[in-house]
């Protein structure tokens, strides 16, 4: 016997399945990496994983975006590619905040992979960018500077607007949150690091965010051309080298084998961490410098 259409209907509703809850909290590493294996990408979407205490990295598969949370609002430090927002702000969700309570957004250098994202993080949340005199003009024009070894070699992005400057040693304050601005120049002009102190529980650590290092240009430029610039990455080198340093960030994970180290594969603690990172980045250099020079040679 043929059921009645509403009998129907109600069968075939109790039949479907129920649609699985979005998951809510910070990702496992497991998770993380099972959502990006094989990608590394500037865009790649990635769930929100916990670093430490109230740290977690919410950007893409390839590049490092920071929440530190706080009572009083938190601090969004770099914001990949306007292409990873809404993956960001979903991440930022997922952890049960609200994106309009970052009220902070800081950075650490003006190229596309890790700003390119700032304008549109800052219409979503309405937060201050803070920045260096520096960075200030590449970040808002959204253009890399005239002597950024890789200008030319990146695309400009949409600027954001700056609302207040920082000098090397400023604390930017937010309720209990007090992060140190480190003026790192080299790998670009307007280069940043940032340290300050995290807890969970009884157990703290001095946490730095360390820009890249790298000596990494356009085809046609040359290190050797620039000594003044050089000068200025050896001296941002040796500084983030000295930094007091437990726990070490970098704006790409891969630098600092962060992924690896979440999932115990090496120490996420070390206090030589910025020492070993300061230590690549000028044997990187110097590699960089004697190449220059072997290929000037030849000619």
């Amino acid at each position: 016997m043929a059921l009645h259409p509403m009998l129907l209907a109600a069968t075939i509703i109790a039949a479907t399945p129920l649609a699985a809850a979005p998951p809510s909290g910070p990702a496992s590493i497991a998770e993380h990496q099972r959502q990006c294996a094989g990608k590394d990408g500037w865009s790649d979407p990635a769930p929100p994983i916990r670093i430490f205490a109230n740290i977690y990295d919410v950007g893409s598969c390839g590049i490092t975006v920071l929440l530190i949370t706080g009572s009083k609002g938190h601090v969004l430090i770099d914001a990949a590619t306007a292409p990873a927002i809404p993956s960001i702000i979903a991440n930022i969700e997922r952890l049960g905040l609200r994106p309009t309570d970052v009220r902070f957004l800081l950075s650490t250098h003006e190229h596309v992979d890790h700003v390119g994202g700032l304008h549109d993080i800052q219409q979503r949340t309405g937060a201050t960018l803070i920045a260096s005199a520096a960075a200030r003009p590449m970040l808002e024009s959204g253009t890399p500077a005239s002597d950024d070894p890789q200008r030319g070699d990146i695309p400009d992005f949409t600027g954001a607007r700056v609302g207040r400057i920082v000098k090397d040693g400023d604390v930017v304050a937010l309720g209990s949150l007090r992060l140190t601005a480190h003026l790192t120049p080299g790998h670009s002009p307007g280069g940043t690091s940032w340290s300050w102190t995290a807890c969970t529980g009884k157990s703290c650590r001095r946490i730095v965010y360390a820009d890249s290092l790298s000596a990494v240009s356009a085809d046609a430029y040359r290190f050797t051309d620039h000594p003044a610039y050089v000068a200025r990455l050896r001296a941002t080198i040796a500084k983030v080298a000295a930094l007091r340093c437990d726990l070490l960030i970098t704006p790409h994970p891969g630098s600092s084998n962060l992924y690896d180290r979440l999932a115990g594969k090496a120490p996420l603690i070390d206090s030589k961490a910025c020492a070993a990172y300061a230590a690549t980045a000028r044997k990187t250099l110097d590699q960089r410098l004697t190449r220059e020079a072997s290929v000037a040679k030849r000619r």
